[in-house]
């Protein structure tokens, strides 16, 4: 198998980050979807590449699979370095991978679909609440990113120096997915520019979850 093979799904963030990992790599890709509302993602066939049940993941070959969104684009990363995320130097790769954890760590798995599904169906959590509880952990993030970016001397055109990098991939995603509770960016001047700077290239655009063939 010659072609990476892309298992995801059009509006989750995590997928979002690999798509524009791929795009900004120049890396040809097969993209497969799997409907989580659905629970495609639980199907037998899919547990079998990935026992977790979540997307994305990233088929190397049939018999390699690599999951969890930032684990696959630090592989790609290393194997296709060119258009590099990450920078050289140990301390700046450390900052840049800090960003990106601020978000994959602290928002995104307080914020994913099975944490809002588990407070509707286990602690009876309407709409507006499941919204509060997004817009809480999002915003508590948010508001130390942008204190961040606007203090730290590495912020640059983007999140790190004048280049897009594994922290811009994981903010981006995080701003199309707050868009959906009216989460605006208002507030936040850095993360706007940095994001209207990603959205001024191909990558990210083709990456955005209204681009899929899955999109509803």
């Amino acid at each position: 198998m010659s072609k990476l093979i892309l298992h995801n799904y059009f509006r989750s963030s995590t997928s979002f980050r690999v798509r524009a990992a791929l795009n900004l790599k120049c890396l040809d890709y097969q993209y497969v979807a799997y409907h989580l509302g659905k629970k495609q993602q639980r199907a037998d066939a899919y547990l079998r590449l990935n026992p977790q049940g979540l997307v994305p993941a990233l088929e190397i070959s049939s018999k390699k699979v690599v999951t969890q969104s930032l684990a696959i684009i630090e592989y790609l990363d290393e194997v296709y370095p060119q258009v590099p995320l990450l920078p050289k130097a140990p301390l700046e790769r450390a900052r840049v991978r800090s960003i990106a954890m601020m978000v994959a760590c602290d928002i995104h798995p307080l914020n994913n679909l099975r944490v809002l599904e588990h407070l509707r169906a286990e602690h009876g959590a309407d709409d507006d609440a499941v919204a509060s509880w997004f817009r809480h952990w999002a915003t508590e993030t948010f508001i130390a990113i942008e204190t961040r970016l606007v203090c730290e001397s590495e912020t640059g055109q983007y999140c790190h120096g004048d280049s897009p990098s594994l922290a811009d991939i994981c903010l981006v995603a995080q701003v199309v997915n707050n868009k959906r509770f009216d989460i605006g960016l208002d507030p936040y001047p850095a993360i706007a520019r940095i994001y209207d700077r990603c959205m001024s290239s191909a990558a990210f655009v083709a990456a955005m979850p209204a681009n899929q063939p899955d999109t509803e």
